[in-house]
């Protein structure tokens, strides 16, 4: 094993519960190899999710997909904080081509593809795409997301169609 190895496996050992030493453990890593798509990343992530800074993160994912255009483990990550960022047309791009790439988890892929259409309030073709990720699903992992997925944007086409058909409702006249 790779010493940089040894660090990678330190930081996400200790993401997101020590960020101090999630940070020292990747500094190490990025001075041993600072084109490591997995230290790339993981900053991108505790941008994103730690601090918020969405437009820091996706400069840390693009470098990585710079480095190594099939860095599987990049896309989830980047595509999740471009829906965040609102940066949806960006985000359709990249799914779009995140799907292409061998070995990557096309489940992951999609559910996020089911986040970004929700995000946009496409609440019926987010569930068409729901019905795509049951036939991707290679084990369990995914059930409890899919299953609260499904209630949720159910729930929510339940509400639109509601708004919509009290506004067809036609108003009774006040009689004199």
């Amino acid at each position: 094993m790779k010493t940089v190895d040894k660090y990678i496996f330190e930081a996400l050992d200790n993401y997101p519960y020590s960020l101090v030493e999630t940070i020292e453990s990747l500094d190490y890593a990025l001075s041993y190899d600072n084109k490591n798509t997995m230290a790339l990343c993981l900053y991108g992530r505790i941008q994103a999710d730690q601090l918020f800074r969405y437009e820091e993160a996706k400069e840390y994912f693009q470098q990585a997909i710079a480095i190594d255009i099939n860095a599987i483990e990049v896309y989830s990550h980047y595509i999740y904080t471009l829906v965040l960022n609102e940066d949806y047309e960006e985000a359709t791009k990249l799914i779009d081509f995140a799907l292409t790439l061998k070995g990557i988890n096309k489940a992951e892929i999609l559910l996020k593809k089911v986040m970004l259409l929700e995000s946009q309030k496409q609440f019926k073709k987010a569930l068409k795409i729901l019905k795509e990720v049951k036939l991707e699903i290679l084990n369990n992992e995914f059930d409890f997301l899919i299953e609260e997925a499904e209630k949720r944007l159910n729930k929510k086409v339940n509400k639109k169609t509601d708004k919509v058909s009290k506004k067809e409702k036609p108003k009774k006249k006040k009689s004199k």
